[in-house]
């Protein structure tokens, strides 16, 4: 299951109920200001990059086994790894033949995502919040410590207000679900995403600022927002404005190219700029690749990672 089935699969529930050499993981970036491409903004980039890099497994060698498809991550010189549920119906000896390898090649699950029921809809609040509870489990087991939480689709009969709200209510709920707990030494945390309309014209909550508002007022530390800067391009733009002013709750990056998906340098989104950005933010969180590499992956992600941690 791929994301963009798996969110239009939490809308249907809602509604239902009702080889080149690898650079060194933190380099040190080019000091100085940077101009902004087209913006006449100059960045101020920091002294070492802080941020993780990270593959979103669901975009590469689907054919493969499930511990092949890590030696491949491993491979392209990525040691972090999101999930989209792939264990749900593991059996012990797939959870343990996954954690083996996992720990061989030197890889930790960082997010996954798997919850079929989403936040905007109060009439799913109680299912919603039980799944996370069981989701925790083969968290633990994985030594995975956030979840990605999704809004779900509009709900006719109710007013968009009523489900800004629901957002707000459930994640407060949940927050005290995984008040204080931990996982492989790392806060538990429910990272929002937003997802834009070409790819689920039903879904509900589309706009990085109302997600953002929705964590705002939820207040608690962990509850981010994941920020896609792909679904952001397709819906609203001006991206570095929002890492500016909300670097503070944003605790996921996710990566992709406008349009098709595809790495960066495919598409009109500077990505040089944004790396820099986050560098001069001293950003420490995960970036992950999600997009679909249009060539040889094990070369692709190796140069999106190197452009992610030396943009200049």
């Amino acid at each position: 299951m791929n994301r963009r089935v798996f969110a239009r699969t939490v809308a249907a529930t809602a509604l239902a109920a009702v080889a080149p050499p690898l650079p060194a993981e933190r380099p040190s970036a080019a000091s100085g200001p940077v101009q902004a491409s087209g913006t006449g903004e100059k960045l101020e980039t920091s002294a070492a990059v802080s941020y993780p890099l990270s593959i979103m497994l669901w975009t590469i060698y689907k054919e493969l086994p499930f511990e092949d498809r890590l030696a491949k991550v491993a491979e392209a010189g990525y040691r972090n790894v999101q999930l989209v549920g792939e264990y749900r119906n593991w059996t012990t000896a797939e959870f343990d033949r996954a954690n083996e390898a996992r720990k061989r090649l030197g890889i930790r699950f960082d997010a996954t995502a798997g919850l079929r029921n989403g936040v905007a809809n109060p009439a799913v609040r109680d299912a919603f919040l039980a799944e996370l509870t069981e989701a925790l489990v083969p968290m633990q087991t994985l030594g995975c410590p956030a979840m990605i939480v999704l809004a779900g689709n509009v709900v006719p009969g109710l007013s968009h207000q009523d489900q800004h709200e629901s957002s707000i209510e459930t994640l407060k709920a949940a927050a005290q679900r995984i008040e204080g707990k931990t996982i492989d030494g790392q806060p538990v945390r429910l990272l929002l995403e937003c997802i834009h309309l070409e790819e689920n014209p039903k879904y509900f909550l589309t706009s990085a600022s109302e997600a953002i508002e929705i964590v705002r007022a939820v207040n608690h530390p962990q509850v981010q927002f994941l920020y896609d800067i792909y679904h952001e391009q397709m819906s609203f733009g001006d991206l570095t404005s929002k890492l500016d002013k909300h670097i503070d709750v944003i605790g996921l990056i996710h990566i992709a190219d406008v349009p098709g998906r595809h790495q960066p340098g495919t598409g009109e989104i500077n990505y040089a700029n944004i790396y820099r950005k986050l560098q001069a933010l001293k950003y420490q969180h995960n970036i992950a690749m999600e997009f679909y590499p249009a060539g040889d992956p094990i070369a692709i992600l190796r140069r999106a990672k190197a452009e992610a941690l030396s943009p200049d």
